[in-house]
């Protein structure tokens, strides 16, 4: 059965586009529900008048997926996970783990679009992970595999040097003030 798509829907397509679709789903699910009309003279007429409103909703959509492709792209995700001294992970970062991290940093990106190579990472490293925006735009960010220890090995080397440089200065001052006193 051919229909006209009234709203986007998941895995169909988009407002305006022209499908067919089975017509079971059509009669029980596209149009209950208002996201699909017959295909006919009537709503092809209509939907040729909301052309320009639909285009623009597009365009819109498609400059809102370049703006977060910006985004996502300019910053390189770190996620911290329990490893092994060789460097492999006791789990694994799948793509739920990335939408979780992408959450965490207010990205609203839902599972299915982002794309892993290999499915899973199991070791530590930088890896390239796609994610689907809309249409034809893919964003492809750089994600840090890190072990948790290695992390926490990291803070303490910095909280170390923090300490020396600390210890240094004070060390410093008291031979400024030993030097004046002589």
């Amino acid at each position: 059965m051919k229909v006209i798509l009234n709203e986007d829907v998941e895995h169909l397509g988009e407002i305006g586009d022209v499908k067919n679709v089975a017509s079971g789903y059509a009669r029980n699910f596209l149009f209950p529900r208002q996201l699909a009309f017959p295909y006919n003279e009537i709503t092809v007429a209509y939907f040729e008048g909301k052309k320009e409103e639909i285009e623009a909703k597009k365009a819109e959509k498609r400059a809102a997926s370049a703006s977060l492709k910006e985004r996502l792209e300019a910053n390189p995700f770190e996620i911290a996970m329990p490893a092994g001294p060789t460097g492999k992970l006791y789990g694994a970062v799948t793509n739920n783990t990335i939408a979780t991290v992408l959450k965490k940093a207010d990205f609203d990106i839902e599972r299915k679009k982002i794309s892993i190579p290999g499915l899973t990472i199991k070791h530590t490293g930088k890896y390239t992970v796609t994610v689907h925006l809309y249409e034809d735009q893919n964003a492809e960010l750089t994600v840090m595999v890190v072990s948790e220890d290695g992390k926490a090995e990291a803070a303490k080397v910095v909280a170390d040097e923090e300490k020396k440089t600390t210890t240094e200065n004070t060390d410093s001052e008291e031979n400024l003030d030993t030097e004046e006193k002589a």
